[in-house]
């Protein structure tokens, strides 16, 4: 399958991701944000559109047939908390201007539209309950309520014109685009320099898994008249298996954190994806990634 995708906030580190999948599919794409990308930025040549998200109309979509929605606007590095000293504005930027967006799209005749959302929607939740899309949201910061406002009203314009998906990722990790660090860059630095690297447990899913996901959802759409709405996520990454890989990978000698209680951790479950298809690279890609990130910082190239 493949058509002419429009992708919001493409040059981003997971919008990266998604453009490469869909360009190695067959898609035409349009990048909509802020700043062209450089030469070579991608794989292939897309078209470009100068965006911001409180400026969308019918006509940045035209001739589109699916959209994915990555942008967000935030204090440059974070997420929650990205609303720095202005949650008013992050409010009109991100709630209020994604659901424009979506509307735009929707009058363009764009007919399947795929939101990128976050499992901070979720929240608070009792520790060690698994994280299913049908439960209560909680939200316990702007960034998940900001998220969560988005669904519900992308849902609401849910029809079989405009067939709409949500996909709640977990943290996200691989390498990043020309010029930006990857989520580990510090750690591995750390590790290599012989400082202690923090306790810490989280899910995480790589980000060309999170691309694999986009491409099922938009596949699922295809048949589908009600709003999906999908958990995307793959294996619990505690420090001291990263610390592990890179000692044992990569010939570091890097001190093993103490392993984090994991039993409190909220799993999300990826049931619901992964009957539609999906099975994402588990501890074998993480493996080869962070060999991979480790050496293109500088790590021993004949032990990876």
């Amino acid at each position: 399958m493949s058509g002419r995708a429009i992708v919001t906030g493409g040059t981003g580190y997971v919008g990266r991701f998604i453009v490469e999948r869909l360009l190695a599919d067959g898609w035409q794409v349009t990048v909509l944000g802020r700043t062209p990308p450089g030469d070579g930025f991608f794989s292939r040549s897309v078209s470009f559109r100068s965006f911001d998200l409180d400026q969308a109309t019918p006509a940045f979509f035209g001739g589109g047939e699916v959209l994915v929605h990555c942008a967000f606007d935030h204090v440059p590095g974070r997420y929650r908390g990205g609303e720095g000293d202005d949650p008013d504005a992050f409010r009109r930027r991100n709630v209020a201007g994604s659901i424009a967006l979506f509307d735009a799209a929707r009058q363009a005749g764009v007919g399947r539209a795929l939101f990128l959302s976050s499992r901070a929607v979720y929240g608070t939740q009792a520790p060690g309950a698994v994280l299913s899309e049908d439960m209560e949201c909680r939200p316990d910061t702007l960034y998940g309520e900001a998220k969560l406002a988005v669904e519900r009203a992308l849902s609401a314009m849910a029809s079989p014109a405009f067939r709409t998906a949500t996909l709640r990722v977990t943290g996200v990790y691989g390498p990043a685009g020309a010029g930006a660090a990857h989520k580990w860059q510090g750690l591995i630095d750390d590790v290599r320099a012989g400082r202690p690297v923090a306790t810490r447990a989280g899910t995480e899913v790589h980000g060309e898994d999170v691309a694999r996901a986009v491409v099922v959802a938009i596949r699922a759409l295809a048949d589908e008249t009600a709003a999906l709405t999908l958990n995307v996520s793959d294996i619990v990454v505690d420090n001291a298996d990263l610390v592990a890989i890179l000692n044992a990978r990569v010939g570091m000698s890097g001190a093993l954190p103490p392993r984090a209680d994991e039993a409190g951790l909220n799993v999300m479950a990826t049931d619901r994806l992964r009957a539609l298809g999906w099975t994402p690279g588990g501890t074998a890609l993480l493996e080869r990634t962070v060999r991979a990130l480790a050496h293109e910082a500088g790590g021993d190239a004949q032990s990876i």
